[in-house]
């Protein structure tokens, strides 16, 4: 296995969002109708990889950063503070080992902290080893400045969450998070009854992909005539979930459906109902394992519009090919974003894997899988 360098921080700085924050809006009706073109289009590319396929066809020219390896790949992660990050992690660091010509990769982890990815990032550069830089940034205004200061020194890719700047060679994501608000706010506008109470569950404010995701599917619900009855933050907490659910449950009686911008407590929501000897209604979740298995057990209505951790290959290759000075879509490389449907289900359901795998991992044929992640 690769060696992998885990740096920590030495430098302590000051809170900068407020200094560094960016007006972006995240209610586009452009973004929007882009994003749901992409859904209804075929992507360029193998299906078979679907972490290389890429929509449209504008590339980046990388040929001024073609240099001789072997490279050192540095990668300031946002932290692996949920379940799909942890699958995400798990799958980046099994393509590392797969590429004889990555030294060394560098890894800082922010642990859910601004201040940390800020002070990370700087501590990357000031190091001077860096040949190429991945970030997923924590947030999206805050880590704009660090980023704009990388792109200065070294190609930098950024995925998963996006920063308010076009500097980085590319932006790497799945369609989107108005893509995932079109696909699950569309499913509870064509299945739940016609005028009902929904709650909306969201994880934490400020990423441009979640704030996204709330606004697409608010903007569709609203327009379909459903009562929003509330939107709370959970921050991805189990308990916190169930408990929140319980109290709009007494306040309002049944709801027609609970969205979420984040599946991994999907379960603890359905459980609400149950416990209150309630119809379980629509509940969105994502492509985790325990959701997934529990909506096949009871026979549930629902969609669980993803946001695939395939994705954390992509940045090791993209890094790759362009320190190679191989062109790579860009500013923006879109990769599909499937949704798993009552017709696909099965398709996706493991109980050999751990109930918060992520099925759209793209790792099934990479070494060491299930084991790796945490299956038999």
């Amino acid at each position: 296995m690769k060696l992998i360098k885990l740096m920590t921080t030495t430098a302590i700085v000051m809170s900068m969002t407020a200094l560094s924050a960016q007006a972006q809006n995240f209610d586009d009706p452009e973004e929007f109708a882009a994003q749901k073109a992409m859904l209804e289009s075929t992507p360029n590319g193998s299906a078979d990889t679907p972490w290389l396929q890429y929509y449209g066809d504008t590339m980046a020219d990388t040929s001024a950063y073609k240099k001789d390896g072997p490279y050192t790949v540095c990668f300031s992660n946002a932290g692996v503070n949920n379940p799909w990050r942890v699958v995400g992690w798990t799958t980046m660091q099994a393509e590392v080992d797969l590429h004889d010509n990555i030294k060394d990769f560098i890894v800082t982890d922010a642990e859910g902290s601004d201040d940390k990815q800020i002070a990370d990032i700087d501590d990357l550069l000031a190091g001077g080893n860096c040949d190429a830089l991945i970030v997923s940034p924590n947030t999206t205004a805050a880590l704009t400045p660090a980023v704009e200061r990388a792109c200065e020194q070294l190609p930098v890719i950024v995925f998963d969450r996006g920063v308010n700047t076009d500097c980085p060679v590319t932006f790497i994501k799945p369609v989107g998070g108005y893509g995932f608000g079109i696909q699950s706010g569309q499913f509870i506008a064509e299945n739940a009854p016609e005028g009902s109470d929904v709650l909306m569950l969201r994880i934490l404010p400020g990423v441009d992909v979640l704030e996204t995701r709330y606004s697409s599917a608010k903007r569709i619900l609203e327009e379909a005539g459903m009562n929003i009855v509330g939107a709370e933050f959970t921050d991805g907490d189990r308990a916190k979930t169930k408990a929140i659910v319980e109290d709009y449950i007494q306040r309002n009686g049944q709801l027609g459906a609970v969205w979420m911008d984040a599946g991994a407590t999907s379960v603890a929501a359905i459980e609400a109902f149950e416990d209150l000897g309630m119809e379980v209604p629509i509940v969105t979740g994502e492509d985790q394992q325990d959701f997934l298995q529990k909506w096949q057990a009871d026979g549930l209505n629902t969609i669980a519009p993803t946001y695939p951790t395939y994705q954390w290959r992509t940045p090791i290759l993209a890094a790759l090919s362009i320190l190679e000075g191989e062109s790579v879509p860009g500013p923006a490389w879109n990769l599909p974003q499937p949704a798993i449907t009552n017709e696909n289900l099965a398709d996706y359901v493991n109980p050999a894997m751990p109930p918060l795998h992520y099925a759209m991992c793209g790792c099934e044929k990479m070494p060491d899988y299930p084991s790796r992640w945490g299956g038999e």
